[in-house]
């Protein structure tokens, strides 16, 4: 029921930010294009409950390889928009591998961490491997396409499930200090200029209200404007004016809060809480480890996304690529989204059958 709501939330505002009055050719296309998504993504959803999750995760090593190869294909073969080379072209579907990625590397994640038990937490041989190779792979080839936001997700993504491991105090401390080093390194080194020119808009949106700035700036202009109740569906002047870009993926909540104000963006907040607690309590009744983790997984790979896109769209943090799951457009997101809690569902449906 949760889901429903969120996926009819969804629908409502793509329709929206997609009808606007300078509507362009092919708006329509972009709604049924979701519309097709969704029930695609459903289908996927119910045949992943009805299989056996651990069926699902024996295939762990096969299908983080299958992704790492379509991550590297990506650098070669990829398809380039909006200055980025992200997806793969098939024709009737441009396919994200980063996407699919975040699920991978949960399953690998609970396969290959579920095999010990760790009574006083993972030390630093234990978190070698998952955290350098299993994460740091597919993170590097990621932020090089270059997609620092999706990157950033998948190491965010498989650290909560090294949190959920428990990791010992000493090792915590001394790996935040390592990343902390490695941040001051990358922002003079490794980030590209485009990049620090975000953190520096989100430090300072004003500097450049025409430019760098805009996005940041109409986006909180849409959100405030709202108010408590709205301006009412397909009459937010940003969206419909077209002055909101990437109003139908990535800044979709920004659309939601102007037109259905701050009933309807709580709302939805309230049910995305709702949809990590019942998360949470179906990690804690699942049969075995293996189940608990992919969940976790599950559940954290919602929660920051959630997290990060409304708190980029209302100015808490800098504008990154990420959409709002199960809200935005995007047919490789909804696909990856629906798999996910076809996942949890499965825990859920054997959590008593021994």
């Amino acid at each position: 029921g949760v889901i429903v709501a969120l996926n009819v939330i969804g629908l409502i505002n793509v329709f929206s930010a997609t009808h606007g009055h300078g509507e362009v050719i092919g708006s329509d296309r972009l709604f049924w294009s979701q519309l097709f998504w969704l029930f695609s993504g459903w289908a996927v959803y119910f045949v992943v409950t009805i299989v056996d999750y651990n069926l699902i995760v024996r295939m762990a090593w096969v299908i983080y390889a299958i992704n790492l190869i379509a991550l590297i294909a990506v650098m070669f073969v990829g398809k380039v928009a909006l200055g980025a080379q992200r997806w793969l072209d098939f024709g009737f579907f441009s396919y994200q591998p980063s996407e699919t990625m975040k699920i991978a590397l949960v399953l690998v994640l609970a396969k290959s961490m579920s095999q010990r038990s760790y009574p006083d937490g993972l030390g630093l041989k234990e978190l070698l491997f998952p955290l350098v190779i299993l994460i740091g792979v597919p993170f590097l080839i990621t932020a090089e396409q270059p997609d620092l936001g999706t990157a950033m997700m998948l190491f965010v993504i498989g650290c909560s499930v090294l949190f959920f491991l428990r990791i010992k105090r000493k090792i915590l401390i001394a790996v935040g200090i390592v990343f902390a080093l490695g941040g001051i390194g990358a922002w003079f080194f490794a980030l590209h200029d485009y990049q620090r020119d975000r953190i520096y808009t989100f430090l300072d949106p004003d500097r450049d209200p025409r430019g760098k700035g805009y996005n940041s700036i109409q986006s909180k202009i849409a959100v405030g404007s709202g108010k408590v109740f709205g301006k009412g569906f397909r009459k937010g002047t940003q969206s419909q004016l077209e002055f909101l870009p990437e109003r139908h993926t990535d800044f979709i909540f920004s659309v939601l809060s102007e037109e259905h104000g701050f009933i309807g963006s709580m709302t939805t907040v309230g049910l995305f809480a709702a949809l990590f607690v019942f998360g949470i309590g179906i990690a804690q009744k699942a049969r075995d480890k293996v189940g608990a983790i992919v969940v976790v997984g599950v559940v954290a790979t919602l929660f920051w996304h959630q997290f990060i896109n409304i708190s980029m769209v209302i100015g808490l943090l800098p504008i990154v690529g990420i959409p709002l799951p199960l809200v935005s457009y995007g047919g490789s997101n909804m696909l990856t989204t629906m798999a996910a809690l076809g996942l949890v569902s499965s825990v859920s449906y054997r959590k008593h059958m021994f």
